[in-house]
């Protein structure tokens, strides 16, 4: 077996730990040495690591041709880093200029950062802005399941039929299902699970709005 594919999760967990340490860098030399440029080398480093993860993703894929649990886990780890995770991060970032500039006595943040924090701290605006993001999700939902089943189907009434009667997924495989294997089953079922609750989340802000 070729040894990238034999060793390829210690691999991804060294890049993981790698893309850890990197940020942990860019935080200290950004926030406690003042040197916003040079931080930024971390982040070049942690962005390097994140496209050789996909890489080595698809290389396991290449030498493989199965979409495996490894597979899946890079899939997910690449795909929150480059949506969620720069929010994630962008967040993160506001959110330690603030509490370390407390901790020094200095200012580390704009003010556009206020306005951007007094604006996140609107019900209004956070609702709609995951209105806005529940939508997209529904979108890249509906596209890839619709890839997975014209994949597993012979026709659309085929599909209308699945649509109308869940009762294959009491199987638990993907044999009687619209699905054409049972990796792509798991993470559609999987992904599934994960969309009503992300849906119903998002909607919360909507249904229930906090006060600010």
């Amino acid at each position: 077996m070729d040894s990238v594919v034999e060793y390829s999760w210690e691999l991804f967990i060294i890049a993981e730990v790698l893309s850890v340490v990197s940020l942990l860098l860019f935080c200290v030399f950004r926030y406690f040495y003042s040197k916003p440029r040079f931080s930024l080398l971390f982040i070049f480093f942690f962005l390097l690591l994140l496209v050789l993860e996909a890489l080595l993703g698809f290389y396991v894929y290449r030498q493989t041709g199965e979409f495996s649990t490894f597979l899946i886990v890079i899939t997910i780890f690449v795909i929150y880093a480059c949506t969620f995770g720069i929010g994630d991060f962008i967040r993160l970032d506001r959110w330690m200029r603030k509490k370390i500039g407390s901790l020094r006595g200095i200012e580390l943040l704009s003010d556009k950062d206020y306005e951007i924090m007094e604006k996140n701290s609107d019900p209004k605006y956070i609702a709609k802005k995951y209105r806005i993001s529940s939508f997209i999700h529904l979108a890249v939902f509906v596209i890839a399941q619709s890839i997975f089943w014209f994949m597993g189907t012979e026709s659309i009434s085929e599909m209308g039929h699945y649509l109308t009667d869940f009762s294959w997924l009491d199987e638990g495989t993907a044999e009687g299902s619209p699905y054409p294997n049972d990796t792509l089953f798991a993470i559609g079922v999987i992904w599934g699970i994960v969309f009503i609750v992300d849906f119903i989340y998002s909607w919360s802000y909507t249904l229930f709005p906090s006060k600010k």
